[in-house]
């Protein structure tokens, strides 16, 4: 009967008289309820159970109050793994989530040995999946209350990769894409519902959390092919450049227009993009997207970034950058000050026009 008491002050501290106030107050409260009802019991068991529940209770108090929590798709290896490597080194509490179980709570046991256990947890995400970003959602919430920071890095490759012919055109002995990169159109839709409408599904599922703290960033993990210049059809250019007038609903119908007119062979007359046009799109989409929730939440900071050639699996490992260099500046816009810029496509350090 006494551990229901303990329970029911802990679950609705209004039930036991604890009202409203700071954190550390009520805190206070039941730690001074639970000894209370330590000292009226003489059962072993019960007095380590209270010791059990106010040490959690203690823990996570703490980490509400004085950590950042951190969402970081696609992050089991690579780039996103390096982000939550260092966010978590900085003091930040990370769920890295990746599609596959295994990988990521292996991931999670590799960050461990730098001694960051109490930093890292691991949580199943499938981007692509409605029903998978809802249980992300749901944990968030149970576990923490809100979310201060959200990295959307969960990405394909969106074409196959010539090794050969990459590191023919690093030697400056190729310069055409199309004898780099293969691309056909089941590839081109992976990547668009992976890279844009995923990142899109776990944000619009994040923003109740992320609006509950004090200062919530977004970084979109995008890259310059997405840049407008990049996109040859006036149509597609002029919606995804018209910010005051963007909506959700027509990044979705340029999008899906670019698929259309790829699966019916259409590309070149429709004036998309050459070669990896589904990589193109989907940042673009992404781009778009970012400046369009910057200027709806201006509270917010919410980026995207471009972090350079980053040696990951993508590029066969020959990109300019290690991992850990790669992931200097997405970090940086991690944890940005509540006043930092927003809204801005960044290329490592630099802010370029979109």
């Amino acid at each position: 009967m006494l551990w229901l008491e303990v329970s029911l002050a802990l679950a609705d501290p209004k039930e036991k008289g604890i009202h409203d106030g700071d954190s550390g107050t009520r805190l206070l409260v039941v730690v001074i309820w639970v000894w209370f009802l330590h000292e009226r019991e003489e059962q072993e068991s019960f007095r380590s159970g209270c010791m059990v529940v106010a040490k959690e209770v203690i823990e996570l108090e703490f980490v509400k109050k004085h950590c950042h929590e951190t969402v970081v798709t696609g992050a089991n290896k690579g780039i996103g793994y390096g982000i939550c490597k260092k966010l978590a080194l900085n003091g930040t509490v990370v769920v890295l989530t990746a599609r596959n179980e295994k990988r990521g709570l292996e991931a999670v046991e590799r960050l461990k040995e730098f001694g960051l256990s109490d930093f890292v947890v691991f949580h199943q995400l499938d981007v692509t999946d409605p029903s998978s970003v809802t249980s992300l959602s749901h944990f968030i919430k149970t576990r923490y209350g809100k979310l201060d920071i959200l990295v959307n890095n969960a990405g394909v490759p969106g074409g196959i990769v010539n090794a050969e012919n990459y590191l023919r055109r690093k030697r400056g002995e190729i310069s055409d894409w199309n004898l780099i990169v293969y691309q056909n159109y089941e590839l081109a839709k992976e990547c668009v519902e992976t890279d844009f409408f995923g990142t899109e599904r776990v944000t619009e599922a994040l923003l109740p959390l992320l609006q509950l703290s004090t200062s919530p960033r977004i970084v979109n993990i995008s890259g310059q092919i997405g840049l407008l210049k990049h996109i040859p059809n006036e149509w597609a250019r002029g919606v995804l450049s018209d910010i005051e007038n963007l909506t959700n609903e027509k990044l979705y119908e340029v999008l899906r227009e670019f698929l259309k007119d790829y699966k019916e062979g259409s590309l070149e007359s429709k004036n998309w993009p050459a070669g990896v046009s589904g990589v193109t799109m989907a940042k673009a989409g992404i781009n778009a997207y970012t400046r369009m929730l910057a200027k709806k939440f201006p509270h917010f900071c919410i980026n995207c970034i471009c972090p350079g050639s980053v040696k990951t699996d993508i590029n066969h490992n020959q990109g300019l950058l290690s991992i850990d260099e790669g992931v200097e500046n997405p970090v940086r816009l991690a944890l940005l000050p509540e006043d930092g810029p927003s809204g801005l496509f960044f290329s490592m350090d630099q802010v370029i026009p979109f």
